[in-house]
């Protein structure tokens, strides 16, 4: 599915899992029933897997030539230097990746909306399909802020040769996997993160929940919630690191079948528990990021 089928507004694209161990949460990933992409490396020093949903994605990242890392240039972001940073202090979910029809668009609105605003990043690189063919994919991303500190990134991705990238075959998955039905920050005052994180979706579409608030995009929903909203939602460990600036808990997966998911997690041997009508997978247990399964 192409990002330009979507609704006004941006939306849910991908999530950037950064992992130290690349095979090994990519091998957790396929444990869980979730069809998992052949390895693919950046120019700039990551690598990734990928598990490719209905108009959604994870991207499972790691270092791999961490020599290839650039700092950032003055005024401007470094996707690999943020992940190598990020890595050094923790693994799990770094940045939240909303779709894009026009990066340029995207940086013009968020300096509009008060948002910080970063030069447009173009790249391109090979793309290996099932059948073991290569077609090249390539994406403009506009880097922006939400919170002061890099405990959270967030970006949008535009991708120009959307017909390569989509694959149905590695969008089919056991465990009956459909797309990325939320995202959940935590932030000690929830409320504080509302006029930015609409901004950032471009959307008017916020809601107050018992925990905090949640922010209805073209495609899935980016919730804020407390310490003790997220342990709600994913369980006792779910509250990665502590601190004052948000960060990314978990994720949500809507399942067409439950009761498939439930097996496909059972016949992978990983753990999960129950919690609030969700199959949750704990954060230990997916290198810091908490996932839950949920029905569509």
């Amino acid at each position: 599915m192409a990002a330009s089928t979507r609704s006004a507004g941006r939306g849910l694209d991908h999530l950037v899992l950064a992992v130290k161990d690349l095979e090994a949460a990519a091998a957790a990933y396929a444990r869980l029933g979730f069809t998992v992409t052949p390895r693919a490396q950046h120019p700039w020093g990551t690598a990734n897997h990928l598990v490719q949903l209905g108009g959604s994605f994870l991207e499972i990242l790691g270092i791999d030539r961490p020599e290839r890392i650039r700092p950032a240039e003055p005024g401007g972001f470094s996707f690999g230097a943020f992940n190598r940073d990020f890595l050094a202090r923790r693994e799990g979910f770094s940045m939240l990746v909303l779709d894009s029809r026009d990066a340029d668009a995207d940086i013009a609105d968020f300096a509009r909306r008060g948002l910080p605003t970063f030069p447009r990043f173009d790249f391109e690189r090979v793309a290996r399909r099932p059948d073991g063919s290569e077609r090249k994919v390539a994406f403009s991303l506009a880097f922006t802020r939400i919170g002061a500190g890099d405990e959270a990134g967030f970006f949008t991705c535009a991708q120009h040769y959307p017909e390569n990238f989509w694959t149905p075959d590695f969008q089919r998955h056991a465990n009956t996997a459909a797309d990325i039905a939320a995202v959940t920050l935590v932030a000690p005052d929830p409320m504080a993160l509302q006029s930015r994180l609409a901004a950032f979706a471009g959307s008017d579409r916020v809601r107050v929940t018992g925990h905090g608030i949640a922010v209805e995009t073209a495609h899935g929903s980016i919730e804020a919630v407390t310490p003790h909203g997220a342990r709600l939602l994913y369980g006792v460990n779910s509250d990665p690191a502590g601190g004052e600036e948000p960060r990314f808990a978990g994720f949500r997966i809507a399942v067409a079948d439950p009761s498939a998911a439930e097996r496909a997690v059972s016949l992978g041997g990983l753990p999960a528990e129950p919690i609030g009508g969700r199959l949750v997978v704990p954060s230990g247990t997916l290198f810091g990021t908490a996932l839950a399964f949920e029905a569509r």
